[in-house]
């Protein structure tokens, strides 16, 4: 059986991604579809979608402006095998989120314990109002059409993590199962979102993955593409 991961990793790999980059593939990801036509299926709707999603964006861009601070948000992010890319969202929190979690976490125990399971907050407090509404409808997403034309994300796959998140993950689940998330582009949407998302942990999330990797094919992709406009309709986002 071939390995996918018998070259040493490239120097921008990040880290804990060591103890699993030798792991072993599967015959399924040598198949037609996951190897070729996926990448062609991102391209194709992803272009169908500008016209629409454009003026959206703009008219979400504008709104979120009104809260203060910038309209979009980025973020370093883990990608396939490894590669750190930039990740973008319309913005949902304030603008200074990152300092207000510190204290937060620094001072309640109970939140910490939360941050811990998941790096989610229930009722998270350095959400705007308008970020609430985009985070219930996914519609923060949208900017990251950009990284699907780009290559670094799919339309479909395993949700894009963290530096820390992806250790949480690893941890969480070992390197066994690390390979369906190595493997793949990480995914705008994919079967945790559609299942589990906001309130799943980490370890819920690899099961997720692995389901999703062994059942990869055009079929699978098209019913979670359909699936995730009922999501998004019902605003169960978090």
């Amino acid at each position: 059986m071939t390995d996918l991961f018998l070259a040493p990793p490239p120097p921008d790999r990040h880290p804990s991604l060591r103890a699993a980059h030798r792991l072993p593939t599967t015959r399924q990801f040598r198949r037609i579809y996951p190897r070729y036509a996926k990448r062609w299926l991102d391209i194709l709707l992803t272009l169908a979608a500008i016209p629409v999603v454009m003026p959206l964006l703009m008219l979400l861009w504008l709104w979120v402006r009104r809260d203060g601070g910038g309209g979009f948000y980025r973020q370093v992010r883990i990608g396939r095998d490894g590669h750190p890319f930039v990740c973008w969202k319309l913005r949902t929190m304030r603008p200074d989120a990152e300092a207000a979690l510190r204290r937060m976490l620094a001072h309640d125990p109970a939140r910490a314990r939360e941050w811990d399971r998941s790096q989610k907050l229930c009722d998270d407090p350095r959400i705007t109002q308008t970020g609430r509404w985009l985070r219930a409808t996914s519609l923060d997403e949208l900017p990251q059409l950009w990284c699907v034309l780009r290559g670094e994300m799919s339309l479909v796959g395993p949700r894009p993590f963290t530096p820390d998140q992806l250790q949480a993950y690893l941890t969480a689940s070992g390197p066994d199962r690390a390979r369906a998330y190595l493997a793949q582009r990480p995914g705008l949407t994919g079967l945790w979102q559609v299942e589990g998302r906001g309130g799943t942990d980490f370890a819920a999330r690899a099961g997720f993955d692995q389901r999703y990797a062994s059942a990869l094919s055009l079929r699978a992709d098209l019913v979670l593409l359909l699936r995730t406009v009922g999501v998004v309709c019902r605003r169960t986002g978090r």
